[in-house]
């Protein structure tokens, strides 16, 4: 499949991006675009470097391809022609259809069939139609799985703060002591002051030999 097979299932001539006109483009009829590398036209390899599709090619081409302006993938292609000097060697072909995104899809499949992969410029993206609400590959929809992941944050927030309360604990403890402490010294002193040793206690005077003959 290449630019010249195209050629002969209703594409348009090729026109060289750099030089091309506002009269040359379609107006706002919705196409099969195709951009050629013109250096491998007639070369064993596919001369096909992307195959896209739009409702406005007016616009597509001039003010995206050329301009810059557009989706990710327009932007990208103005990039490589620019930066890498493709607009120097890349020709443009399209063709009108009613149905350009089968007729892309289709030629899409073929060019992968005979090439192996797609074109080098086109996104690595689903080549059937998505239906509402499903793909084509697997209309069903993956589980959600509800089970949670634990990091080290959720584990601080979650675990009890028992350090300082213990702390608080052990401080009271000691502090209530102390203050035990504190109050039986009195009690203590006492005790003592109270058994002292004979030498302090007052001596009775026994009465004298006179006192008695008298």
């Amino acid at each position: 499949m290449n630019s010249k097979s195209l050629l002969e299932t209703g594409f348009s001539e090729c026109y060289p991006l750099k030089s091309i006109t506002f009269s040359n483009l379609p107006q706002d009829k919705s196409s099969v675009i195709v951009i050629f590398d013109q250096e491998l036209s007639g070369k064993p390899e596919s001369d096909i470097l992307y195959i896209g599709r739009t409702k406005k090619p007016l616009k597509r081409i001039l003010g995206g391809y050329l301009a810059g302006y557009g989706g990710k993938n327009t932007k990208k292609i103005n990039e490589i022609l620019f930066d890498q000097g493709y607009i120097e060697k890349a020709s443009i072909s399209w063709m009108l259809t009613d149905k350009p995104r089968i007729i892309q899809s289709e030629l899409l499949e073929k060019f992968k069939k005979d090439h192996g992969d797609l074109p080098v410029w086109n996104t690595k993206k689903k080549l059937s139609v998505k239906l509402k609400g499903t793909t084509a590959f697997n209309s069903k929809k993956a589980p959600v799985s509800k089970t949670k992941v634990v990091t080290p944050k959720t584990i601080a927030s979650i675990a009890p703060k028992s350090r300082p309360k213990a702390k608080a604990i052990t401080l009271k403890k000691s502090a209530q002591k102390e203050d035990s402490l504190s109050k039986t010294e009195p009690t203590s002193k006492t005790e003592t002051a109270t058994e002292m040793p004979d030498k302090a206690k007052p001596k009775t005077e026994l009465p004298s030999d006179k006192s008695m003959t008298t």
